[in-house]
């Protein structure tokens, strides 16, 4: 008789280098069928790696994988395809230019006898499986035009319209808040029911303990352990992911209160862009200032409003107490106004992932490294160099392209331009999303140290508890609105949730 099988995944003795960085070290671990089953790990601790090799995008240069009993040669993304393998990817693999109902049917649109795709019937399986996942979403629109969010869902609803037997999430829920994630909780449990596999990639514990059944941790591309979720403590998972203990998460706020310190950077009445209708806030000299909402609430128009990226229609912004005109990022950097500003994708928005950290962080402020024209490298690496040490970012970084660093490096990278234009003023939009345990905990410590140093941080994330344990105050969005305002000594989960979704703070118990 012969013995079922009950894992989806083996994976034995799997290793994988990238010239003389070694990915996957001899990893292996195995994945029950019809559980979701987490991976965890820092960034460049090997999950992505094992994700592509999953995928059939790379290959491994040794060891074997099992899928449902049957060994297999992974060799391209359609030989997982016919394995019974989708991926919904962190850095999305949407077109831009194509409507959301093109991007479904690739690469795999339902055929006529001639080789034309048969839009009609395409049209009404995505319809049909939008509304199996309670997507409201235009089939004709182009994604390019459509909120990260939105995109991300699609590209969910993409991997499940394949009907997989193994689904692999990578960081699905890093542009996902509030009820999308909650969304994501319900796809996940209807899958598990239908018997579907799932691999979910994620940095947020919450989301790790509320999915998934087991989870498997990888440290510096080696197993470090399997088990199921409600065996670890959120303490044991952190140290077994960054190999050490971290005492206390969040750094403690600064004794000294903010509350006579001048306003650097504010704004009257503000109403920008398409969503943000009505915004006053003080951001005062040495103070992290938060701003929460869920998503589309305004938080995205306030911050490219106050960089110049969108336009103003009415209102004012205000620097150090006067009326100032940012039309363009070039206004937000000059020296009287001295404004950095990390978006919420990095890879598109705020790096050359081609280019190597030195001219990344060099570009804003090049003019002060030319003489007669040219430009002085000398000095521009010495510089550079620097701000790379402030951020503890190693020094390879100067001639390797940004591209080849992890998702937490490439944002230090991202901040260290903004330390060296010398920035006063910081808009910091979600910038932990997609970040190891480990580096989140090293950019909390240099935000208070910028702040402690007299910079001053306008901050939103996706994450309430970073608004709760980093913020001096926090200011909350509602339809466009700044509708309530939270002392630190009021700070609490609940009450910012309660302000988001329109109620008020005000009543809700510290």
């Amino acid at each position: 008789m012969t013995e079922q099988v009950t894992s989806a995944v083996d994976i034995h003795a799997l290793r994988k280098a990238f010239g003389a960085t070694l990915a996957v070290d001899d990893v292996g671990f195995s994945i029950e069928r019809g559980v979701a089953h987490a991976l965890v790990g820092e960034n460049g601790a090997g999950k992505s790696t094992i994700v592509k090799l999953l995928s059939g995008l790379i290959e491994p240069d040794r060891g074997t994988i099992k899928l449902f009993g049957d060994e297999v040669r992974l060799h391209s993304p359609r030989t997982a395809h016919r394995h019974g393998v989708q991926t919904a990817f962190q850095e999305m693999t949407l077109t831009p230019d194509l409507t959301v109902l093109d991007n479904m049917l690739l690469p795999y649109g339902p055929q006529g006898w001639t080789g034309m795709i048969r839009r009609r019937t395409a049209e009404l399986a995505v319809r049909e499986h939008f509304d199996s996942l309670g997507l409201d979403i235009e089939l004709w629109r182009e994604v390019g035009e459509l909120d990260l969010a939105i995109q991300q869902r699609i590209e969910i609803a993409r991997a499940v319209f394949r009907k997989p037997r193994l689904l692999l999430l990578d960081e699905p829920t890093s542009t996902l808040a509030g009820r999308d994630v909650d969304w994501l909780g319900e796809v996940i449990a209807t899958l598990k029911r239908q018997g579907v596999t799932i691999l979910f990639i994620s940095h947020r514990m919450r989301e790790v303990r509320a999915f998934c059944d087991r989870l498997t941790i990888l440290r510096n591309g080696r197993h470090i352990a399997t088990a199921a979720t409600s065996e670890l403590s959120d303490a044991q998972i952190i140290e077994m992911i960054i190999g050490r203990s971290i005492a206390q998460t969040f750094p403690p706020r600064s004794p000294q209160s903010t509350a006579d310190s001048p306003e650097v950077l504010g704004a009257r009445e503000l109403a920008a862009g398409h969503r943000l209708e009505a915004a006053t806030f003080s951001l005062k000299r040495g103070e992290i200032l938060g701003v929460a909402g869920l998503q589309g609430m305004g938080q995205l128009d306030l911050f490219l409003a106050c960089f110049g990226m969108t336009d103003v229609r009415r209102g004012q912004i205000l620097i150090d107490g006067r009326p100032v005109t940012i039309a363009s990022p070039t206004d937000a950097l000059r020296p009287n106004i001295g404004m950095g500003f990390l978006p919420e994708d990095r890879k598109t928005e705020a790096l050359f992932v081609e280019l190597d950290g030195k001219h990344n962080v060099s570009l804003p402020i090049i003019e002060r490294f030319c003489r007669f024209g040219l430009v002085q490298s000398a000095r521009e690496e010495a510089a550079v160099g620097g701000a790379f040490a402030r951020v503890e970012v190693d020094r390879r970084a100067l001639w390797t392209p940004v591209k080849s660093f992890s998702g937490g490096n490439q944002q230090k990278i991202a901040l260290a331009k903004w330390l060296l234009a010398e920035s006063r003023i910081l808009l910091l939009f979600d910038p932990t999303r997609g970040i190891d345990v480990g580096t989140k905990h090293e950019l909390y410590l240099l935000m208070r140290a910028y702040a402690e140093a007299g910079g001053s941080i306008l901050f939103h994330s996706t994450e309430i508890p970073e608004l709760v344990h980093l913020c001096d105050r926090v200011v909350v969005l509602y339809g466009g609105r700044i509708v309530e305002e939270i002392g630190a000594d009021k700070l609490t989960e609940n009450r910012i949730m309660h302000a988001a979704l329109g109620g008020d703070a005000k009543k809700i118990a510290a």
